[in-house]
């Protein structure tokens, strides 16, 4: 077995809507049937007998190696705990090779996971050990590193429930939800609003203690100290028991509270300074330690943290019950569980000093122990839920306590007998107020219920209703794509919106190009859903990028597929007919929202079945308004977009638009069929973003197909008295378009100049002439500036191959690079005649074609 190309699909995919890792597996022949492998299964479900419980491998008629890397890949995930469901395995048009698709939640996991079933499977194959608990534990480990913690976690499950997408941007806590113009960003529990200003307040607590005081809020007397002797001082000035801690922290870090003692406090002023060198005393506030969660102007949360504590049994020592505490499955190191395990360090030997007890004694059974007075879950402390018990004063002075500050979420501790009644009742006060509060205790209480806090962050960053979204097309097919991506941008820029569009010229954002080459793949596109200045979105989606990673976006509220045509890089990725094409060309539409639609070409069967995939509505277009499709879809009051009697017209039930198909001058009046088909594709799109019509007749009036607007899409350009015209087409059925488009145009003769991509089908390339061949009677060839892993001479060699037999064709001629062969055809170019460039450079051949012209 050899695995090889592994790529992670992030987005929706040929395979589900699911991320996952994709293998390319190859087995040896005796691989491919495990019942040629006696006793394989057997010593598979002896190392990992879970694997066995999902019996998965009964179900395949011919099981291969193959199929147990995949199971063995998702059972590895799932006993360690990755909420994955989703596998595949699917034989290749090579004999012995498999493609291999694992769901995975993180890809670092999935990976991992990967390579450990790789190694099971080889360990059951050769009868060796293989170390399952190492195995899983690394799993665990990892899975615990890279997924999000429990209070990001919990703000993007909510997000995920009301339907906005997110995007993690850095392997931390810093989360973007939403897209474009509607993005908002949070690091754990802090909002992009939250100001630096309020968060250095935050962590001055002396400051913080002023301001609070000056709005009325109770605090405790205190001041910063220099060094232990002033803390003392301040400790006696104050008035024992004080607490010690740094006068910047978070999360309890070096706060030790009840200090009786100048030893103690000796003990707690070195624990501050391991954490900062600013040390303040305060005076300590006798009660219970409340956390109170603030989400805007609204308390949401509230619970009561007990220090970690023991309960003696009359038999163990205090290290002992520790130690028993500890193994409680709920704790651990980290913030990943609901609870911390408890520090036994010189502040819990101070603690229990303080008690009369050491780590060595035996506590009475029913004898409560504390080990620290510091309440903070990250010491080991626990949490019990308030919130319902909150008095509507107590509320009040823990939302004055954040605005006073300016925190939009904030976590306000506050010491206090009872949280029923107010705090100047009962001499209580509020402690310290948090940025970026920890949310673990709302969301998994020791005791009592979890509270909705994940939602309540979402809802101050999202009104009801509003998901984040930014209307998004994606556009695909063989031909057409990129000029109807720049007509839909274009008719949407028309209706005021901020227009981000990606094609194979580049990323442009509201007209201004921020990236150039082949932008059509999926990291283009999330770069457009990144930024600020983006109302609206529109991507070209190519094979490879879909390929490679799926789709940039979950969901997208237009697809438009243009056509599904041979030469479309058949024969890669095993993409071998143009059936698989077109169920790669589908992920579009099978991703298009429940609100949405999908644009499609009724004249075009494989592309007309997709209809059945769409989850929301469907516009269909043909130039053709008796097509069978067209008429079925009208009659049943549909969406249809058609030609009839020179002009676009739209139509649904009784409702009827049109624009006459000569103020479209990318149409040259009507003449040019497949741009007549780009026009209607864009038309439809726009009328599926419920663009005023208005807007969309003048943004088809206004795109006129030049240079600058759809570089290498048919560009015109009159020379001497004849007719030239450049386009990037670079497939069979482009060349048929083409030539249709030629033939329409009057001409006296007719030269093309003509390469070839290297990285086609040797029957491409030579099609390409073919077609060409029955249409010119002069043909130029030049060889790509890339030739994509193929000999110098031997894109020539087949294109000219594709000239046999082509009896128009009178003069032939290999000209040595793209320019040079732009300029001998244009020195033969005759005043009547036409002159077709497929150009490979794109903006560097316009710009020479151009510069040619202007000289005359």
């Amino acid at each position: 077995m050899d695995v090889s190309r592994i790529r992670a699909l992030r987005g929706p995919n040929l395979w589900s809507r699911h991320t996952a890792i994709e293998a390319v597996v190859r087995c040896h022949p005796d691989e491919c049937d495990l019942g040629l492998l006696p006793g394989f299964e057997a010593r598979l479900r002896a190392r990992f007998p879970a694997i066995g419980s999902l019996d998965p491998l009964r179900h395949e008629e011919t099981r291969s190696i193959a199929h147990a890397l995949e199971f063995a890949a998702l059972s590895l995930q799932e006993q360690a705990g990755c909420p994955v469901t989703f596998s595949r395995t699917t034989p290749t048009v090579d004999i012995g090779v498999y493609q291999v698709v694992v769901e995975y939640s993180e890809e670092a996991v999935g990976r991992l996971a990967l390579d450990l079933a790789e190694q099971l499977v080889n360990a059951a194959l050769t009868d060796t050990a293989f170390d399952l608990a190492g195995a899983l534990a690394r799993l665990r480990e990892l899975d615990e590193d890279e997924r999000l913690g429990p209070s990001t976690g919990a703000i993007v499950d909510a997000a995920v429930a009301r339907g906005i997408p997110f995007r993690r941007l850095t392997q931390g806590s810093l989360v973007q939800f939403g897209w474009g113009s509607k993005q908002r960003r949070i690091q754990a529990a802090e909002i992009d609003r939250t100001g630096a200003i309020a968060e250095s307040i935050a962590q001055d607590k002396e400051l913080t203690k002023k301001l609070l005081h000056a709005a009325g809020v109770p605090v405790p007397l205190g001041r910063p100290v220099s060094d232990v002797d002033d803390a003392w001082a301040a400790a006696l000035e104050i008035g024992l028991p004080v607490v010690v801690k740094p006068q910047d922290g978070n999360q309890g870090k070096g706060v030790t509270v009840n200090i009786v003692s100048r030893e103690h406090l000796e003990i707690a002023y070195k624990a501050a300074r391991e954490f900062r060198d600013d040390i303040m005393v305060e005076r300590f506030l006798p009660g219970h330690d409340f956390r109170l969660l603030v989400v805007g102007d609204k308390l949401v949360a509230a619970a009561r943290r007990d220090p970690p504590q023991v309960l003696g049994d009359g038999v163990h020592t205090v290290r002992e019950l520790v130690e028993q505490v500890n193994a409680d499955p709920r704790r651990g190191e980290g913030h990943a569980t609901s609870l911390t395990k408890i520090r036994f360090d010189d502040i819990a030997l101070a603690r229990l000093a303080t008690q009369g007890l050491s780590a060595d004694s035996v506590p009475a059974k029913g004898q409560r122990v504390v080990l620290r007075n510091n309440a903070n879950l990250s010491t080991g402390g626990t949490a019990t839920d308030v919130t319902d018990d909150v008095h509507p004063e107590v509320a009040a002075r823990a939302v004055a306590a954040a605005q006073m500050v300016g925190l939009d979420i904030c976590g306000v501790d506050m010491v206090c007998d009872t949280v029923l009644k107010p705090l100047e009742e009962q001499g209580g006060g509020i402690v310290e107020v948090n940025a970026a509060p920890g949310l673990r205790m709302h969301l998994s209480p020791s005791y009592g219920k979890g509270r909705a806090v994940g939602e309540a962050m979402i809802a101050e960053l999202y009104a009801p209703g509003d998901d984040g979204r930014i209307p998004v097309v994606a556009v695909t097919g063989t031909n057409g794509k990129t000029t109807t991506v720049r007509l839909i941008a274009h008719l949407i820029a028309q209706s005021g919106l901020r227009v981000g569009m990606t094609n194979t010229d580049g990323v442009y954002v509201n007209g201004r190009q921020i990236d150039s080459g082949d932008c059509s793949g999926p990291r283009s596109a999330r770069n457009v859903l990144m930024h600020p200045d983006v109302d609206a979105a529109v991507f070209e989606t190519a094979r490879g990028g879909a390929l490679r990673e799926g789709l940039a976006f979950d969901r997208c509220q237009v697809a438009v597929v243009t056509n599904i045509g041979m030469g479309d890089h058949l024969g890669l990725n095993y993409i071998t007919t143009v059936e698989d094409l077109a169920v790669l060309k589908r992920v579009i539409v099978q991703n298009v929202a429940p609100s949405g639609t999908a644009v499609l070409n009724a004249a075009d069967p494989l592309v007309a079945k997709m209809a059945a995939k769409a989850p929301g509505e469907v516009i269909f277009f043909a130039a053709d308004a008796h097509h069978p499709l067209i008429a079925t879809h009208r009659a049943q009051g549909k969406k249809v977009v058609f030609v009839e009697q020179g002009e676009l017209v739209a139509v649904e039930g009784n409702q009827r638009q049109a624009i006459a198909l000569a103020q479209v001058p990318l149409t040259h009046g009507g003449s040019i069929a497949f741009q007549v088909e780009n026009a209607m594709a864009a038309l439809a799109a726009a009328w599926a973003l419920k663009l005023d019509w208005a807007v969309i007749a003048r943004g088809l009036a206004s795109f006129a197909n030049a240079n600058d607007n759809a570089p290498g899409r048919f560009n015109l350009f009159s020379y001497r008295g004849a007719t030239v015209i450049a386009d990037y087409g670079h497939n069979p059925d482009a060349m048929l378009a083409l030539v249709q488009a030629v033939q329409a145009m009057p001409a006296q003769r007719r030269s093309v100049v003509i390469s070839g991509a290297g990285d086609r089908r040797d029957e491409d390339i030579r099609q390409q002439t073919e077609i060409l061949g029955a249409a010119f009677e002069e043909v130029l060839l030049y060889q790509d500036a890339c030739q994509r892993g193929r000999a110098d001479g031997e894109v020539i060699g087949l294109l000219r191959e594709g000239l046999r037999g082509a009896a128009r064709v009178e003069h032939v001629a290999e000209i040595q690079g793209e320019f040079l062969a732009i300029d001998t055809a244009l020195a033969r170019l005759q005043p009547g005649g036409l002159c077709l460039i497929l150009v490979d450079q794109v903006e560097e051949a316009l710009a020479h074609i151009a510069k040619r012209v202007a000289e005359g």
